[in-house]
């Protein structure tokens, strides 16, 4: 016989409010990371999860004595094909994932049998669950669901500690050549014409800044044969929306200018101290011997240290440029658990054959754009 909990309430609310003030105390005193973010789970769940087929499956727990919020594990059910997924919030959007608790709250469910075995049983019925872009050094969810073990996915995470001031954290974290290289190459951008860098402060600039990173991502990714998720419209729905709702506070989009035109531009997320780059676009065949990118994430560094951030994170990607600025890499990890024997066949078949992936993500892709599209990316 399944017996309750006797500490917490345990329900999935599909339509629950990640605008709520509740759920913003909760994400304050939790180990959440920033795609746990009230603004940008409300924009995923609202825009993004409809266009793109995907059912939400919000599980909350609360005290019973008080109703007060005590974790929020923000899933959803995706079908891929015949298979039956369940995943965390992602659509390929966010990069670091985690439970919305405290770590003394979670040890506590942990340690509640019955809460655990509830848990387990709410996010039922599925072939295959699995839990990517796990953080290093974060909560424990594969005790809380009963997966397997976490495994290391075949990417790392990377990050630069800042320091102020700016010039201590350049000469320590970047080779003196590249920095002399840079030197150069910024003085020859500003001959260029007049250069501005600065940060959007309102939400006409939001949008001039989206629209430019639409235009210089499209034949950048069309050219390497993958797409770009800001070409299609849901997506560029998501990022616009999250980038005008979070702006001043969560958000921030970094713009270069050449004589009042953006040839560069950052998206941001800004959480504890910490800058994480999600989306960047540079005017790649107007200034390739410049190292435009370069030259804009340097600036990038420069803002954030001056408004007392402590880390630049580049988030997930092996991408060379990073070690560049001193990023060091971190793991993130995965973890799954089969539902079925449809689910452990697929499970399987990852395993042997990674290419499989691949054709995975573009079974996934099929509700929301044409068997002839290639599968963007972000």
């Amino acid at each position: 016989m399944n017996k309750p909990s006797n500490t917490f309430d345990i329900a999935i609310e599909p339509s629950f409010d990640f605008l709520s003030p509740e759920y913003a105390e909760l994400f304050d005193r939790s180990a959440a990371t920033a795609f746990q973010h009230p603004v940008w789970l409300h924009s995923l769940y609202t825009r993004l999860a409809p266009e793109t087929g995907a059912t939400a499956l919000v599980v909350v727990v609360r005290y019973r004595d008080t109703g007060t919020l005590a974790m929020v594990l923000p899933l959803l059910r995706i079908r891929r094909g015949p298979i039956r997924t369940v995943e965390f919030a992602d659509l390929r959007v966010s990069d670091y994932l985690a439970p919305v608790c405290s770590p003394d709250v979670f040890s506590r469910l942990l340690d509640d049998t019955a809460a655990c075995a509830q848990i387990r049983r709410l996010v039922r019925p599925f072939d295959l669950l699995r839990m990517a872009k796990l953080p290093d050094g974060r909560l424990p969810i594969e005790n809380l669901l009963a997966t397997s073990r976490r495994v290391s996915m075949n990417t790392n995470a990377y990050a630069t500690v800042l320091v102020a001031p700016y010039e201590q954290w350049r000469a320590s974290a970047m080779d003196r050549s590249y920095q002399k290289e840079l030197a150069k190459k910024y003085r020859q951008l500003q001959k260029k014409g007049a250069l501005s860098f600065s940060c959007c402060s309102d939400g006409a600039a939001v949008l001039e800044a989206m629209d430019v990173m639409r235009k210089f991502r499209g034949p950048r990714f069309h050219a390497q044969g993958d797409g770009d998720l800001l070409q299609r419209p849901e997506y560029y729905g998501f990022y616009s929306d999250v980038a005008v709702r979070g702006l001043g506070s969560f958000v921030r989009l970094y713009a270069m200018k050449m004589d009042g035109e953006v040839i560069a531009a950052v998206l941001g997320l800004c959480h504890r101290g910490s800058f994480l780059v999600i989306m960047s676009a540079f005017d790649i065949a107007g200034y390739k011997s410049q190292s435009i990118g370069a030259l804009m994430f340097e600036q990038v560094a420069r803002d954030c240290i001056e408004r007392g951030d402590q880390m630049l994170d580049f988030t997930i990607g092996d991408e060379p440029y990073k070690k560049s600025f001193g990023a060091q890499p971190s793991p993130v990890w995965e973890v799954t658990q089969v539902g079925s024997a449809v689910g452990a066949i697929v499970l399987f078949g990852l395993k042997q054959a990674p290419w499989l992936k691949l054709a995975a993500k573009r079974l996934s892709d099929l509700k929301v754009q044409p068997a002839h599209t290639a599968t963007p990316t972000r």
